[in-house]
């Protein structure tokens, strides 16, 4: 019987037509369309329908003259094994894409930054270049560490099994090899060069702005906040302290899962997105350490003395870092909390911040959470 087609029916049982060879399964019927009656296709019981001819109305049956190389017989379950494992690739495959998709979707959707998680053993996610070099450093210090670990191990496991008393009652009294001597002499020598060249280039680039720091901060290490300055025409100053569970609801910052326990301060510096920003750190009691791990940067905050580091953030979001110097009982509760936003909000906030801090962080918090929200619906 024939059947007339369209364009669209066309193109698809072009498409049909590769799967069912790869398959090793013939088409017995054409594909229909809801409105059209389908055609009765003879189809064995024993053969299990495909995943795309169920949703297509389109039957497959295994050839009969498949022929096997050994038997000379393609036994039925060999045909729908075919079938049925290209199904599932099939599936697998739709899955993961979809499941990429949607780690897109939230990715996109959410405004806030990487944040530390339990167990975590591996960077956080990088925002600025030097952060992304640092990460690249560590990849390729693992490729000297890793066959040096394993070379002394196989070298003492063999020096263990090899010479050990019942199987060598005699010992050797070699005193020394030239060669030996030579290889472990030249070799870590070649290889501290090999690490040593781009370590070099990264610690230099750590302490070199690309270019002039559009914005300068201060800040000071206390026991156990924070005091930050913005050295401006007009300079504004603020203290920031970690976030205790009953102020949560006042500052509006009840979600625990963007203001973690123990990271969420009470004020965040804010910068804008794109600009080198330069901080001057230093302490007013004892040494206090200034680290912010998406960032790349860490410097100690030593009383009587400034040191300098400066980062440039390509992604706006609220990052977290710590004080990472023993500075007493409460040194676990002193956070650090940035806080990277568009040229034109922090244009706004540090306007208001001038008379209300408080006032503007929440003004902040509620635009940046509206922008957040607009993301999540036009995705």
């Amino acid at each position: 019987m024939k059947i007339r087609l369209n364009c669209d029916e066309r193109l698809y049982l072009q498409n049909l037509v590769p799967f069912a060879r790869r398959a090793r399964l013939h088409i017995s019927a054409a594909m229909m369309l809801t409105w059209r009656r389908p055609l009765r296709a003879k189809m064995p019981h024993s053969f299990r329908r495909s995943f795309l001819a169920v949703g297509k109305r389109v039957w497959f049956e295994r050839p009969n003259r498949l022929r096997d190389s050994r038997s000379g017989v393609v036994p039925r379950s060999r045909a729908r094994f075919t079938a049925v494992n290209w199904e599932k690739k099939r599936a697998m495959r739709k899955f993961f894409a979809g499941a990429t998709a949607l780690a897109a979707f939230f990715t996109t959707a959410t405004a806030f930054a990487d944040q530390p998680t339990p167990w975590q053993w591996r960077f956080q996610e990088a925002a600025t270049d030097i952060m992304e070099q640092i990460e690249w450093f560590e990849r390729y210090t693992l490729w000297f560490i890793i066959p040096i670990t394993l070379l002394v191990l196989a070298l003492l496991a063999w020096c263990i099994i090899k010479y050990r008393a019942s199987a060598n009652p005699t010992p050797s009294r070699t005193s020394h090899n030239t060669l030996i001597e030579v290889i472990w002499t030249v070799g870590p020598v070649v290889v501290l060069l090999f690490l040593a060249i781009p370590s070099f280039q990264l610690l230099t680039a750590q302490y070199t702005p690309p270019e002039e720091p559009k914005l300068t901060i201060k800040a000071t290490g206390n026991q156990w906040n924070w005091d930050y300055e913005y050295q401006v025409e007009e300079p504004l100053s603020f203290n920031s302290a970690m976030l205790a569970d009953g102020d949560r609801a006042a500052a509006g910052k009840e979600d625990r899962g963007v203001y973690p326990r123990l990271l969420a301060v009470d004020n965040e510096v804010v910068v804008p997105v794109d600009s080198t920003v330069r901080v001057l750190v230093t302490a007013s009691d004892v040494m206090h350490a200034f680290a912010m791990p998406a960032f790349g940067v860490k410097t100690d905050a030593v009383p009587g003395r400034i040191n300098e580091i400066w980062f440039k953030a390509r992604k706006e979001g609220l990052y977290y870092g710590q004080c990472s110097e023993l500075c007493g009982k409460d040194h676990a509760y002193m956070p650090i909390a940035i806080r990277v936003v568009s040229d034109a909000q922090y244009n706004t906030w540090f306007a208001a911040a001038k008379t209300d801090l408080n006032g503007a962080n929440k003004a902040l918090m509620a635009e940046v959470e509206a922008k957040r929200n607009v993301a999540v619906a036009g995705n």
